[in-house]
């Protein structure tokens, strides 16, 4: 994997491609699953969740993630045996235990089970997001991002190399299609205004020449969101802006 430092200073890690790191969050308890996965989207990690050992399994075969944090104490089945399938089918997928149980026998049962680190509850969500960190790049399933890239969902655009690729594909762009994408992904769900976009890429001042914006847009549109969840929005009467697909 890849990293790099964010804008809140935080290393940012990525899968090969690229993309960003998938992480499972197995957790019966609704609340805690959801404030967890939204201190993993804060990392800029793609997040699934599961309130059951079936789930869970169900959803690590379709969503093949980099990590799982994995409650011990499941409504269906034991977070022990739920790692022992998971083994069978991601053998390499570093796992974090959660458990309310701090018995030196009980952590000794979850390791040797095949968990990686253990965490009790209730414990702090800077220390989860920093172990499984940990965990990820020793693994070796990431990287660290350079401080050149730029990171929109699934879409990156290198500012050295000028290569831009989504989902992992590649993606050719001209030298002012480059420029406006770069403008676009340095401001992502912000409104930008025809007349920033024109200053900023056409380096001149709003002067009738509006269209010329529309029909970049259009050329971006084309190759950015083909077939795929638009990312490139207008706000009619505002300007443009670039968010993830949803």
């Amino acid at each position: 994997m890849t990293t790099t430092t964010s804008p809140q200073g935080r290393t940012e890690l990525l899968r090969p491609d690229r993309t960003p790191v998938r992480v499972l969050v197995v957790d019966d308890e609704a609340p805690l699953a959801e404030l967890l996965s939204m201190a993993l989207r804060y990392e800029g990690w793609e997040v699934r969740s599961a309130g059951d050992g079936a789930g869970a399994l169900r959803t690590a075969r379709e969503f093949r993630p980099d990590a799982v944090i994995l409650d011990v104490m499941l409504p269906d089945t034991d977070g022990l045996a739920v790692l022992g399938r998971l083994r069978r089918e991601l053998s390499e997928v570093p796992v974090l235990f959660l458990t309310a149980r701090d018995s030196v026998e009980d952590r000794i049962a979850g390791l040797t089970a095949g968990g990686d680190d253990y965490v009790t509850k209730p414990f702090s969500l800077e220390e989860v997001v920093a172990r499984l960190r940990g965990l990820i790049r020793r693994s070796g399933t990431a990287a660290v991002r350079s401080e050149s890239t730029l990171v929109v969902g699934d879409l990156m655009l290198d500012e050295d190399s000028h290569e831009v690729s989504r989902g992992g594909a590649n993606i050719h762009l001209t030298a002012t299609e480059f420029e406006l994408l770069r403008f676009l992904m340095r401001n992502p769900r912000r409104v930008l205004s025809k007349a920033q976009i024109l200053d900023r890429v056409w380096n001149y001042d709003f002067g009738g020449q509006a269209n010329v914006v529309e029909l970049y847009i259009s050329y971006l549109r084309k190759k950015i969101d083909a077939g795929r969840t638009p990312m490139i929005h207008t706000r009619r009467g505002a300007g443009y802006l670039i968010k993830p697909g949803e």
